[in-house]
């Protein structure tokens, strides 16, 4: 079916989970606000001990939905409280930092918004543009946890552990996300799975940023992401799908 212009204007619900990012939370938020496509912005502050509370309560958009968490819970705990929240028809996680591309949300909504997709994943591997190149490990992590859960999910993915992950907002209020940090990524992708979602994959810039410019994850959450795979996909058999 044909889509006009203006058929995506405020569609998108973004989920911002937050813990100490002061240095970039503005940048951030002034470039989500200036896409046509954002209706709602759901921050979820991870008891910040800088200011980012302070810089994000000093924006004046009536799309902004803000709250604190009572305490430090982790990344997964925040986005599942903050998918809670969303209204709109379509919904995506957007880390606070700057290594992902707002200006990218209308390529990544296409699939969606013509109805060939339920969830689409921003790959940083099949990149069409600029990406900074950084950890050589990483990638070979990535490459290896990618394709483990390609296994046991039967997805093509390239980059299963992606922070762009748009979707359906019926499919989100559908997870349940129970991992507290980096393990949602394949929690999540192992849910949509089983709820049979048409997953599309979309080429995506990346400016990652090093552990001495904030980066959290860690080799723990590798180890993290592998119990996930085969919890998720053989041992947790959820209700609702």
């Amino acid at each position: 079916m044909a889509r006009t212009k203006d058929s995506s204007r405020g569609c998108l619900s973004v989920v911002i989970p937050c813990f100490n990012e002061e240095n970039t939370i503005l940048a951030l938020l002034t470039r989500v606000l200036a896409q046509p496509s954002v209706g709602q912005v759901i921050i979820i502050d991870d008891c910040s001990t800088d200011k980012s509370a302070e810089i994000i309560k000093a924006i004046k958009d009536k799309r902004i939905e803000y709250t604190r968490n009572e305490k430090n819970s982790g990344k997964g705990f925040s986005i599942a409280q903050g998918i809670k929240s969303c209204s709109k028809p379509y919904m995506v996680i957007q880390d606070a930092d700057l290594e992902y591309s707002p200006e990218e949300y209308p390529r990544l909504l296409a699939p969606l918004l013509d109805g060939r997709a339920d969830a689409v994943f921003g790959s940083r591997f099949l990149t069409y543009d600029s990406r900074r190149a950084l950890y050589y490990w990483h990638r070979v992590g990535n490459d290896f946890l990618t394709t483990l859960s390609n296994i046991f999910t039967n997805l093509d993915l390239t980059d299963m552990e992606t922070c762009y992950k748009f979707m359906r907002t019926e499919f989100a209020l559908k997870l349940n996300i129970q991992e507290r940090r980096f393990g949602l990524e394949p929690e999540i992708t192992a849910k949509l799975a089983k709820m049979r979602a048409r997953v599309y994959e979309v080429p995506i810039s990346y400016q990652g940023r090093t552990y001495a410019e904030g980066k959290k994850i860690t080799w723990k959450d590798g180890f993290r992401a592998i119990y996930c795979i085969i919890k998720y996909n053989l041992i947790v058999r959820a209700k609702s799908y």
